[in-house]
């Protein structure tokens, strides 16, 4: 087993400023490395670089918009590139979304996830260097209050398996992992779905909760991925993220 220190390294963290994003960026952080947030809510950004410091490094704009990415990822030559950020659905049935509402997470976290990893790729990136990308739990088991988005994740995981085995084939020494958390309160996205599967399924949300088990922590998420980020002994290409732990999806 061989670990990577993150001391002195620099991270490009997408969705910086709540949930998953913000206790990804903390957690980088505490392992020594410096860590380029990118959210569009600047004061949010502000609020977090606040409480992190001066590791942190806010930078407003949307993490699909492709010049951004070519230019953080020249800019900052990320030793780990974290692609986190992704739209909130609209949580309604089949029938009550319009097209627009059903694709918004494929314009958005889809998008932000082809643009960094094609320019981890054609950068390319340092040998050593690690790309890590929000999947989903939904895109096993399916989300059917949420339109595209299962189905996005879904992608997202192709994604960077298409670019592990690119970087393979090119001897390029990056590594491409997905990362699957399951549903939790704690994660951007996921807090109103908790809300929306327990009326879907006549239950409080205490009792959904209870059938899932112990909750995914956001501080747990961070920890896992500082944890992929920094030790080889993670060599799947993705890892189910649940409050028990890390686990290889088959």
């Amino acid at each position: 087993m061989t670990t990577t220190e993150l001391a002195g390294t620099t991270a490009i963290v997408t969705g910086a400023s709540r949930g998953f994003g913000r206790a990804i960026a903390a957690a980088l952080i505490a392992r020594g490395a410096r860590v380029a947030g990118i959210a569009r809510d600047r004061q949010s950004l502000d609020e977090v670089a606040g409480d992190l410091g001066d590791a942190f490094i806010p930078v407003a704009g949307d993490a699909a918009d492709p010049d951004l990415a070519g230019r953080l990822v020249a800019d900052h030559q990320p030793r780990t590139l974290v692609l986190n950020a992704g739209a909130t659905p609209i949580a309604a049935p089949l029938s009550q979304q319009s097209w627009e509402d059903f694709t918004v997470n494929w314009d958005s976290d889809v998008r932000q996830v082809f643009n960094f990893t094609r320019e981890a790729l054609t950068g390319p990136l340092a040998p050593g260097s690690r790309v890590i990308s929000f999947s989903s739990g939904a895109a096993i088991a399916g989300s059917p209050l949420s339109g595209g988005y299962a189905g996005a994740k879904a992608t997202i995981r192709f994604l960077s398996g298409y670019a592990g085995a690119e970087a393979a084939r090119r001897s390029l020494g990056i590594r491409f992992v997905s990362v699957l958390p399951q549903i939790t309160p704690d994660g951007g996205v996921g807090a109103p779905f908790v809300t929306a599967y327990a009326g879907y399924n006549g239950v409080s949300e205490e009792q959904f909760l209870s059938g899932i088990g112990a909750v995914l922590r956001a501080g747990q998420v961070g920890d896992a991925v500082a944890d992929i980020a920094s030790d080889d002994a993670y060599s799947s290409p993705a890892y189910f993220l649940t409050a028990t732990g890390i686990k290889p999806a088959a």
